[in-house]
């Protein structure tokens, strides 16, 4: 899942984006309005975590951008304040979600993945495919009932192939789902990943190549 963290506060942006990272996904961090939009404008991100109250270009505008441009982007708005009516005018500009500050950290993930899983068709809150078990709330895999543990990007790119319900996924995919914009594009890290992603995953090999294409299961 790719998120993008917009929040003024650094130290709230980067401890949450941090915890994000942890949970296996896939984050960037902005401090203001302005720098959001253009991220907007570049990546294709699956949540936005966006505080309302930002600098230079303020975060209801920000989400009425992610609104006009149609995106299947879900935003997550969050404010310091409380009150019903904010929370409203929040969800009417086109927020999909709205969380108050100060959040427990467990909470802001469940919604994070809830909303992520709106972007796409919907599918079981755990995936299953070829023997393998994905939940990813627990962050938990099993193969024939045997616990495996991976690596928050093992468990990132997992989670994108069984997404996919036996599609292919090709590596630029993989890198836009699974690493935030600081990766090297022409970096090796897809394939690497796949292959320490497949020896955990043990035999028979669940996970396949497509020559020129990508990877599914």
């Amino acid at each position: 899942m790719r998120v993008l963290v917009v929040e003024d506060e650094q130290l709230l942006a980067d401890a949450v984006a941090t915890g994000l990272r942890r949970e296996a996904m896939a984050v960037d961090v902005v401090y203001d309005g302005a720098a959001a939009l253009e991220r907007i404008g570049v990546n294709d991100y699956d949540v936005v975590v966006l505080d309302r109250d930002l600098p230079v270009v303020h975060g209801d505008d920000v989400c009425r951008r992610i609104v006009e441009l149609g995106v299947p982007t879900r935003v997550l708005m969050l404010t310091a304040s409380g009150d019903v009516s904010d929370r409203v005018e929040g969800l009417e500009l086109g927020a999909d979600d709205y969380l108050p500050k100060p959040f427990a950290f467990s909470e802001l993930t469940a919604r994070v993945r809830a909303l992520g899983r709106r972007t796409t068709v919907a599918l079981p809150p755990v995936l299953e495919r070829a023997g393998i078990k994905l939940d990813p709330n627990r962050r938990e895999v099993f193969r024939d009932e045997v616990e495996i543990q991976l690596a928050p990007k093992e468990f990132a790119v997992l989670e994108v192939l069984m997404r996919s319900e036996g599609a292919v996924v090709s590596a630029e995919q993989l890198l836009e789902k699974a690493w935030d914009e600081n990766t090297d594009p022409f970096t090796n890290v897809v394939r690497v990943t796949v292959m320490t992603l497949r020896r955990k995953l043990g035999e028979p090999p669940v996970i396949v190549t497509v020559p020129g294409s990508g990877y599914r299961i």
